[in-house]
């Protein structure tokens, strides 16, 4: 591979809820120098506009993706996720594994752990179509948005949210009756069927696969990045970060851009080496 073939892979980063793609600015910043990096907004969170009666659920979104690639001639990606966007990047992957160069899973949903127990009183707020008014009451207010009853209870380090972070993160979602209404559907929909559905997919996905985790998640915990390291062939390491929660690569973005680099390269080695032996 030239290097110019090397620059033209797009890398995939998938955010989860309630983010959107500016959770991965500063890895965009420290990895786009190697790479092209893309970070769509999922369907419902940031900026995204959709229809009437549009499915939110997790395979309707990889569905999205896939139609998003194929609409910029997209042929193969690097894909990233965290969160509900590590769901969605595991359905995605396993669905399309001939697009897909190699795979980086951060803390997310996994298999019949979806939706976690502590996201459940996010969930029922969804399905009584309050979520959107509980995200608006944290926009209103900082304090509360950085607490653990908000956004903090994702970050290591929720006392340096600004609130400009804030409102880029949470304005798209409160702004109308229909924006409030989508984001609740987002988490209403939430169905541990599609992840569990996929298991022997992921059993025969073997491309590259990093797993970096957060111990300090009380969304994930760390048993389910051993979970995906035993059920994915593909795993190539496993890296437990201490004391990191569920935002990590928001918050350690040298960290997580030095392991994903590294990834990458050795990644594309790998992609190499196969084709010389195969010629």
């Amino acid at each position: 591979m030239t290097p110019d073939q090397f620059h033209a892979l797009r890398k995939f980063f998938v955010h989860g809820v309630p983010l959107n793609g500016y959770h991965w600015r500063h890895a965009i910043e420290g990895l786009s120098n190697i790479r092209r990096c893309i970070a769509p907004d999922m369907m419902g969170l940031g900026h995204t506009e959709v229809s009437a009666g549009q499915p939110l659920d997790f395979n309707a979104q990889a569905q999205m993706l896939i139609e998003f690639l194929d609409a910029l001639g997209i042929a193969e990606v690097d894909l990233v996720g965290n969160d509900s966007g590590g769901g969605i990047a595991q359905i995605l992957a396993t669905s399309v594994p001939s697009r897909i160069r190699s795979l980086t899973l951060t803390n997310c949903d996994t298999h019949d752990n979806w939706p976690p127990a502590a996201f459940m009183p996010i969930v029922q707020l969804g399905k009584a179509g309050k979520f959107g008014d509980a995200l608006a009451g944290l926009l209103a207010s900082p304090a509360a948005a950085r607490s653990p009853a908000g956004l903090g209870v994702a970050f290591e380090f929720p006392e340096k949210l600004g609130e400009d972070v804030i409102a880029v993160y949470l304005q798209p979602l409160t702004g109308t009756a229909e924006r409030k209404a989508q984001i609740s559907q987002y988490v209403a929909v939430q169905d541990n069927a599609q992840t569990v559905r996929i298991e022997d997919n992921l059993k025969a996905f073997d491309k590259p696969t990093l797993i970096l985790w957060g111990d300090k998640d009380v969304f994930f915990a760390a048993e389910w990045a051993q979970w995906l390291a035993e059920t994915i062939p593909g795993t190539r390491k496993v890296e437990i970060l201490e004391g990191a929660r569920l935002f990590f690569p928001e918050e350690r973005p040298e960290v997580f851009c030095a392991a994903v680099r590294e990834h990458w390269l050795a990644a594309t080695a790998d992609h190499t080496a196969r084709a010389t032996v195969g010629t």
